[in-house]
């Protein structure tokens, strides 16, 4: 409609006011669209059965120009010589009942005799080619006569307006009205792609789609007023590196030919002159440079379906630090792997980081500062948690407008953030609440209280809100789906998500380690549950056996003064060490490095049933894991996987610390069974199911929730028997395990 209503009043509105609309509109659509413009990561994979481009070239370069004007007809000439003497040929698509000019046969003859192709650009120019469809079948007559009588074999419409399935009564071997990415277009719903794909019809005929795949010279020059072709340069190098198609227009209306100024209404040609040259200069012999009918003609043989890619909205919010929350970075890269976009709002855990960032291809908001894990009290933890909340909620309203998600998953603690998508709810967005920790046990065992207390009953209470408020629920063990479903919600509305390791980031490396100094290693919060004071008493032991044995505990928490202050007690403080905590790339590092992993929580508190991520990962990167026997361990674990010992007994874990350092032969075998247990439950596994979800829920199809528990492993089943078991509980309904 807004289309419509322009191009109605466009011959009406003078040049200088149009072009000062866009290009404040166009700042905005830039900002908008940082994540997928100028280059969109998933526009770059390959059709399914690509044979490559002819004589094994590297990638294939098409240069195409659109006459606009009587202005641009003039320049037709110049343009072929400029690109003649680069040693390229192109294609000039000409309007045929525009209001400015008529093509001769003379002129199209003189193009068409040095090697370069014609092709028809639209019909009238005027944006009303597809207006109605019982209208169209006329102008695609038109179209066709036009079509024969050139000679031309392509088309492409007017301001890269289209619908693909009209132009099947058009007499074409190929289309060139889409492009791969391009927010600043009328029609901007980009194909996705950067190859060229076949757009079939009933009896086998069809025509061969070439998005155009950089920058159009008008968008680049004149609206957005670049001063030099960079942009073209690093989307061409992108290109090349996927192996994909390189394809420009041109306009010879804004060239300014001898020109070495950008005066917003032509641009130099030195600059399109510098891109060819870098072209041919950088890739030399390795591209194919077909004209647009060649390139047709090549890939109508081999037909390539155009992909589909996701172009999903999602936004997660978490009152965690984005770099080291390692469930919340395996969620998003999978989501952007597929072409989705993904914002992130939560912490700023050090006061050098950026408000605003893009790492990976997440856009990275930091909306509130929390520096260390230091809060005491009750009001101490709830008040941070209460801002939190409503500064999400109101930045996520404004992203909300700004973007229109489809999907906000939001991750607990607390329960009650999930109301801060209370917008996007209401507008048709879907909700997923994430339960990474049960929130009222979490408090009970924090503060000591008992579970018939008044403030473990009114969480309890908003748990079962925030969970009805949500359209599905992940919870991150089956021990805990089997208490949620029990008294906050349906199991049909229940899904399990373990933390899965991420073995793109936890994959084995060569350790660098110091001979004689065995290192044990600990990566997470330092709270009370974790037992981590066990861990430095049983180091008193320890370094009476292996002197120059260190612990190293990496992370913040309100118990790390009582930490540091009991081990000055002990005279430990050259061998109990504690660092800040980093990035999970760095810490993947960081452990790959250690001889042990360390992981004591205590049994008789909330880490009795929390799942720790960091076992899987010490398994995955091939460092043996010694272990606290809880009931959640020793649900998902046995003893060939991991060293167990008897939770709360500083001698025991000592014992078990020695064990596994003195012994080369069980330490080996713990490696490999480690390992393999790691790869049959990476997230590589479990990462389809979670996107299926997201699916299932933005297009409100039926969901099949994970959330059949398994049954624990057998201490005495070794690695195969637990997986054995786990396989069969997925069969019968989980999606843990495949």
């Amino acid at each position: 409609m807004l289309n419509r209503l322009y191009y109605n009043f466009k011959p009406f509105l003078p040049k200088r006011v149009r072009m000062g609309a866009r290009r404040v509109v166009a700042q905005a659509q830039r900002r908008r669209a940082t994540d997928t413009w100028p280059i969109n990561e998933a526009a770059g994979k390959v059709p399914a059965g690509w044979p490559g481009w002819p004589g094994g070239k590297k990638f294939a370069l098409v240069l195409t120009h659109d006459v606009e004007g009587s202005a641009g007809l003039a320049k037709c000439r110049q343009l072929m010589q400029l690109e003649q003497s680069l040693g390229f040929h192109s294609s000039f698509n000409f309007i045929p009942e525009g209001d400015e000019y008529r093509v001769s046969p003379a002129q199209r003859e003189e193009l068409v005799s040095n090697g370069f192709e014609v092709g028809v650009h639209d019909l009238r120019h005027d944006g009303k080619l597809y207006w109605r469809r019982k209208v169209f079948p006329e102008n695609a007559r038109s179209i066709n006569t036009y079509l024969e009588e050139w000679g031309a074999h392509g088309f492409r419409s007017g301001f890269m307006l289209h619908e693909l399935d009209w132009l099947h009564q058009l007499n074409i071997r190929y289309d060139s009205s889409t492009f791969d990415t391009d927010p600043f277009e009328p029609q901007p719903d980009g194909v996705d792609t950067v190859f060229p794909f076949w757009m079939s019809q009933p009896g086998g005929k069809g025509y061969v789609e070439l998005p155009y795949t950089l920058p159009q010279d008008s968008t680049l020059f004149l609206v957005l007023k670049e001063s030099s072709p960079d942009i073209w340069k690093r989307k061409l190098d992108w290109i090349a590196e996927k192996g994909g198609m390189a394809l420009v227009n041109v306009h010879p209306d804004w060239l300014a030919f001898g020109s070495v100024e950008n005066s917003g209404r032509e641009f130099p040609c030195q600059y399109y002159r510098e891109f060819l040259e870098y072209a041919r200069t950088k890739y030399a012999g390795v591209y194919w440079q077909p004209l647009p009918r060649e390139m047709a003609e090549f890939v109508a043989v081999v037909r390539p379906s155009r992909p589909r890619v996701s172009r999903r909205k999602i936004c997660m919010v978490s009152y965690s630090d984005y770099q080291t929350d390692n469930r919340v970075i395996r969620y998003a890269e999978a989501l952007t792997e597929r072409g989705d976009t993904v914002d992130f709002m939560g912490i700023k855990r050090e006061s050098g980081l950026s408000d605003e960032e893009t790492i990976g291809h997440v856009r990275v908001h930091r909306i509130q500062e929390r520096f260390g894990k230091k809060e005491k009290g009750k009001s101490g933890y709830l008040l941070p948690l209460i801002k939190f909340w409503l500064l999400a909620s109101a930045f996520l309203t404004r992203k909300h407008v700004q973007k229109r998600y489809d999907l906000i998953h939001i991750h607990n603690i607390p329960d009650f953030l999930v109301f801060a998508a209370w917008l996007p709810r209401l507008t048709g967005a879907r909700i997923i609440l994430d339960v990474h920790d049960v929130v009222p046990e979490f408090y009970a065992s924090k503060f000591k209280l008992k579970p018939d207390s008044f403030g473990v009953k009114a969480l309890k209470k908003v748990e079962r809100f925030s969970a009805h408020f949500a359209d599905h629920v992940i919870i991150s063990n089956h021990l805990w789906h089997k208490m949620f479903v029990a008294r906050s919600v349906s199991q049909a509305k229940c899904s399990v998500f373990i933390n899965n390791v991420n073995q793109r980031i936890f994959y084995r490396r060569k350790p660098v380690r110091r001979v004689g100094a065995p290192v044990i290693l600990f990566p997470g919060g330092l709270q009370w549950h974790q037992g981590l004071d066990i861990a430095i008493r049983a180091m008193v032991k320890v370094v009476a056996a292996i002197p120059s044995a260190q612990l190293h505990l990496y992370g913040q928490g309100n118990m790390k003064d009582e930490l540091v202050a009991l081990t000055r007690e002990l005279r430990l403080t050259e061998t109990v060490r504690f660092f800040e905590p980093v990035p999970v790339e760095q810490i993947a590092e960081v452990m790959s490095n250690a001889d042990l992993g360390v992981v004591p929580k205590r049994a008789d508190s909330f880490g009795n049933e929390a799942y720790s991520t960091k076992i899987m990962e010490f398994m995955s990167l091939g460092v043996p894991v010694v272990v606290s026997s809880t009931k959640i361990d020793r649900f998902y674990f046995n003893d060939s996987i991991v060293r167990f010992f008897e939770s709360g007994n500083s001698d025991a874990l000592a014992g078990a610390l020695l064990d596994m350092l003195q012994h080369d032969q069980s330490r080996q075998h713990m490696i490999d069974c480690g390992l393999e247990y790691a790869a049959q439950n990476s997230w590589q596994v479990r990462k389809n199911d979670y996107l299926e979800l997201v699916d299932s829920l933005i297009e409100h199809r039926p969901v099949r929730p994970a959330g059949t528990a398994p049954s624990a492993a057998s201490p005495d089943l070794g690695l195969n028997g637990a997986v054995s078991n786990l396989e069969a509980a997925a069969s019968a309904g989980s999606l843990v395990v495949k």
